[in-house]
């Protein structure tokens, strides 16, 4: 007599039919279908995890800029003030103080201007030093 898989197979099937419940049609109900179906569907999970990262990245950027806009300075000033000033906040600390609590953000704008301003004066006089 011939030994077959019995229990283990149909246990197999079933844990893979479980992770594609919710799919439509045969993507849920062919075991190849399934198969092939999660098989993409983990690749996008893959991709989409990086994604996610460049994406609020890229919304602390929009926040930080409008922030920065409305002091009167562009965003990549402020980041060359920040790292000027040696303040170690992030982008997405520095977007949520923005939206959260204005007058931290202000004074964290100030000293920024403050230290863009000593640092365009060394450079204005070392361009004259230049010159002359």
């Amino acid at each position: 007599m011939r030994a077959t898989k019995g229990a283990a197979r149909r246990q197999a099937k079933n844990r893979i039919f479980k992770k594609a419940k919710g799919f439509v049609g045969g993507r849920r109900k062919l075991l190849k279908t399934v198969k092939e179906t999660l098989l993409r569907a983990g690749m996008f999970a893959f991709r989409d995890r990086r994604a996610k990262k460049r994406d609020f990245r890229r919304l602390w950027i929009v926040r930080l800029s409008a922030a920065a806009e409305m002091r009167g300075l562009r965003y990549s000033r402020l980041i060359h003030g920040l790292k000027l000033a040696k303040v170690g906040l992030d982008r997405k600390s520095l977007s949520e103080i923005a939206i959260h609590d204005s007058e931290t953000f202000d004074a964290i704008v100030a000293k920024v201007r403050a230290e863009l301003d000593a640092f365009d004066a060394q450079l204005k006089a070392r361009q004259t030093a230049k010159t002359a």
